[in-house]
């Protein structure tokens, strides 16, 4: 099967089909569960299991487990629910690469027998040091020349535990003055005394990430390894490890990792970021990683097609992360359920409206889907609207409510100020206002017009609820451009996260699921945070309503 997509690796395996180097296409994800999945992981996810479902392939799930003191079960579990999330299935190919450390071992020892590979007792500092650099070539090990029976019986040795970390290690025999430092002779195997989340304290030696990649590839009958391109200069290694085995032989390609703005990417640093305590954990909105998504209320369609459209190249770019806010936004317009919720609440009273009335008034959930059909929303003699949407002297261009001002609610009425109250301390605390009986719906019979729409919730039957406003978590474009002694910690947003108590939601959101978004009218998209308890439900801002995609697209044009 041919892809209809076009892009290098698509044309790269389109040619292979063509010449007969594979008859099915398979590839793999092979995350190392040393922390929880990011966005940039979410292209390869997509990328791989895309890729397998075009040519009507397969695509595994692989730990790369080979790091104990690093990987924890935690990081298993959360992998594999992030991938489920985003809406993939491995179906029953769920490997490890402890899974094979046995043949691993075996093919070490092949490898020994044809002479290519050693057991060196240099230290760690002593191997960087006769490495060599790039304008000058690398030193032989002292070691390099030991008789095979040799390397055989002390390869063993370590495998038994007769010797303690960093003793010694196994290495490949290639070229220690190759012009590419990854051939010379890189460590195959190294001695760390540390259970193994799986395989318990069966083994004490280890293989590192260059030696166990291409031969578990090839042990599971990958056709195409699909990398990122920090990967390219393995790449000679990876087929000269496969080629002196003479096993099965995958295709290595490298792509361009993600790189977002306002956003960092490294495992390594959004550990110090939890780790720190500089956010509330690996699945805090506020972070890149997919969890972190899920909690904030990306929708994964929205991630999907985000990575789909973001294509793969071969050089290295920065996409802007308005980019996948607007394809967050396009999902959720379609699928997110309309609600009214007041964030800063500012009392109003009807002073024309009966004591002791209640309307039940007709609201649309969701004009983009009439599916949804409409809710009914209470309305009462007082109300609370948003203290941003009066202005008692109001400054050009401000159309909403003000002294003497008519304006419209949101399904109900036309009201005018009449009347602002005010505290000791000359603070703005209720207002009173006129409504217009004959308006209701929204509409003047005589054919006036306002200016203005308002949101609001009544007074009597609302809910009080938690809104938590997430913005970008550092201040930033590339949070790694910093100046002075500092690193990118520094550049953390201190406003990236407001929280707002006592806010005023209509009673249809006082019951609640657990991840469900809504759309708060003319605020923006909020998800119902996990951590929602009782009667007081959490909202964490997903998205705001305006699209900043669309002014920096325009701009670009320009440019």
């Amino acid at each position: 099967m041919k892809s209809d997509k076009t892009d290098f690796i698509r044309e790269i395996i389109n040619n292979d089909l063509k010449e007969g180097r594979y008859k099915k296409i398979h590839t793999r994800f092979p995350p190392e569960p040393n922390g929880y999945l990011h966005i940039g992981h979410a292209k390869a996810i997509c990328l791989n299991f895309d890729i397998a479902e075009e040519y009507g392939g397969k695509c595994n799930l692989r730990f790369d487990d080979t790091n104990p003191t690093k990987e924890e079960l935690e990081y298993v579990d959360a992998i594999k629910q992030d991938i489920k999330w985003l809406g993939y299935d491995w179906e029953e190919r769920e490997y490890y690469a402890s899974d094979y450390f046995e043949k691993l071992y075996d093919m070490a020892v092949d490898l020994i027998k044809k002479g290519k590979a050693y057991v060196c007792e240099l230290s760690p500092e002593q191997i960087r040091e006769y490495r060599g650099t790039l304008t000058e070539p690398g030193k032989e090990s002292p070691y390099r020349n030991r008789p095979i029976e040799e390397n055989l019986r002390l390869f063993k040795e370590m495998r038994d535990g007769k010797y303690p970390d960093g003793a010694m290690v196994l290495r490949a025999k290639i070229d220690m003055a190759s012009p590419n430092l990854n051939m010379r002779d890189p460590v195959m195997y190294r001695i760390v005394h540390t259970s193994h989340h799986r395989t318990g304290d069966k083994w004490c030696i280890y293989p590192t990430y260059d030696w166990a990649h291409g031969q578990c590839d090839s042990i599971e009958g990958i056709t195409h390894s699909i990398c990122t391109l920090e990967f390219q200069d393995h790449r000679p290694l990876y087929d000269w490890f496969i080629e002196q085995l003479g096993i099965h032989h995958p295709r290595q390609i490298e792509f361009a990792r993600l790189n977002l703005t306002y956003t960092v990417m490294s495992k390594r640093r959004l550990l110090e970021l939890v780790e720190g305590g500089y956010v509330q954990g690996w699945d805090d909105p506020r972070m890149p990683t997919l969890s972190g998504m899920r909690r904030r209320g990306y929708p994964p369609a929205a991630i999907r097609k985000f990575c789909r459209n973001i294509g793969v190249a071969k050089t290295e770019s920065v996409v802007d992360i308005e980019l996948l806010e607007h394809f967050v936004r396009e999902e959720l317009n379609k699928t997110a359920e309309r609600r009214m919720a007041v964030l800063n609440p500012l009392k109003v009273v009807i002073i024309n409206y009966p004591e002791d009335k209640t309307e039940e008034l007709e609201a649309i959930n969701n004009p983009e889907d009439t599916s949804a059909g409409i809710r009914k929303i209470p309305f009462s003699k007082v109300i609370y609207i948003e203290k941003d949407d009066f202005m008692e002297n109001p400054v050009p261009e401000f159309y909403r409510l003000a002294p003497g001002r008519e304006v419209r609610l949101r399904y109900a009425y036309f009201i005018k100020c009449v009347d602002v109250i005010k505290d000791k301390n000359g603070d703005i605390v209720e207002l009173h206002c006129a409504y217009d009986p004959a308006t209701k719906g929204g509409n003047a019979p005589d054919g006036r017009k306002v200016k203005a729409t308002l949101h609001w919730v009544s007074a009597k039957h609302c809910t009080i609820g938690e809104v938590h406003l997430y913005e970008h978590l550092f201040i930033k474009e590339d949070p790694l451009d910093t100046s002075g002694p500092g690193d990118f910690k520094d550049n953390i947003n201190p406003n990236s996260l407001r929280i707002l108590k006592n806010c005023r939601l209509e009673p249809s959101l006082s019951d609640v699921k657990a991840g469900t978004v809504f759309q708060f009218e003319r605020l923006g998209y909020f998800c119902v945070d996990p951590d929602t308890k009782g009667n007081c439900p959490v909202f964490n801002r997903t998205v705001s309503l305006k699209d900043e995609w669309e002014k920096i697209k325009k701009r670009k044009i320009k440019e």
